[in-house]
């Protein structure tokens, strides 16, 4: 099979910024203008072009992947289907950890989803969540589940807005459960949707505790905005150890 990034129609250049989206998830412009040594322009100019091929997303101030290259702004579907087995490992372990009876932050995402079908076999839960295909795993007759109304956000199901984020202002949950796009060389947990993110943070902030849920795949990538550093969760669960 032809590697999609040393095809004839790509300049070295191209192939370059292609490389670097597969490899990292994320890449930004001055990241890139400063590696190939050209202007910030002529990086903009091949972003453009390799966006309207179809063969990465833009967005502002750089680009990260369209398809299986990366995790990064892949479709629900194909989010659900990617790393499909691991996903379970991570959603059955952090929910094992969760004690009966609590309060918890439910965040968006096929990882959390996956812990949510765990829990949701055990009843008493009070759950918060702006994701409502989380919310729909649990039977409202064993569970107290409030769904967080806000903006429709995507074909994930998600719910974002200031509306969210002034609701969660109110309450006091025992567990936020929160997952990401990316973790970063730097340690730190990135998401590519700052609506997602100030939810995520508020989460974290009205919570005892924080729990990340993460496959291995997403380590060493980079996203557009930053939630939090991994020291500042109280534990995080991968589908490893």
């Amino acid at each position: 099979m032809t590697d999609p990034t040393t095809e004839p129609d790509l300049s070295s250049r191209q192939s370059f910024i292609l490389e670097r989206v597969a490899r990292t998830g994320f890449v930004t412009i001055e990241a890139l203008a400063s590696e190939l040594a050209v202007s910030a322009q002529t990086v903009r100019r091949d972003i453009i072009a390799l966006a309207q091929a179809g063969r990465l997303q833009r967005f502002h101030g750089g680009a990260g992947p369209v398809d299986g290259s990366g995790p990064a702004r892949l479709d629900y579907h194909a989010k659900r289907d990617l790393s499909r087995p691991e996903k379970k490992i991570v959603g059955m372990k952090a929910a094992a950890a969760i004690p009966d009876n609590a309060a918890l932050f439910l965040d968006v995402g096929t990882t959390i989803e996956c812990c949510a079908a765990e829990l949701a076999k055990r009843p008493g839960f009070l759950i918060f969540t702006n994701s409502i295909r989380a919310a729909m795993m649990f039977d409202p007759l064993e569970h107290q589940v409030h769904v967080l109304g806000g903006r429709l956000a995507g074909r994930d199901g998600s719910l974002t807005g200031e509306e969210v984020v002034l609701a969660l202002r109110e309450v006091q949950l025992d567990y936020a459960l929160i997952a990401c796009s990316a973790i970063d060389e730097r340690r730190r947990v990135m998401d590519f949707d700052f609506s997602k993110i100030a939810v995520k943070k508020a989460a974290m902030s009205v919570s005892r505790q924080a729990f990340l849920l993460v496959t291995t795949s997403k380590l060493g990538r980079t996203a557009l905005g930053a939630i939090a550093l991994v020291d500042e969760f109280d534990q995080v669960f991968t589908e490893e150890g």
